[in-house]
């Protein structure tokens, strides 16, 4: 298994904390604490990643992978 490293941002709310994943949309939370945040987002991380993967592989066609390089704005 491949290890990869992520941006996780947590914004403080009114009634606790939001969270997400800066590279991957649809990775994101909420919790009261910001510890609650940071796992919930591991989880969520995982989920979408395996869940993205099972869709390229479910499709029934030949997926071609390519490994892309980019620069990113800091």
């Amino acid at each position: 298994m491949k290890k990869m490293i992520f941006t996780a941002l947590v914004q403080k709310r009114p009634k606790g904390y939001i969270g997400w994943i800066e590279e991957v949309p649809g990775a994101n939370t909420q919790g009261k604490t910001k510890r609650e945040v940071v796992d919930n987002l591991k989880e969520a991380l995982e989920l979408v990643l395996v869940a993205n993967k099972n869709i390229a592989d479910n499709k029934g066609r030949f997926v071609s992978r390519h490994q892309l390089s980019v620069r990113i704005p800091a």
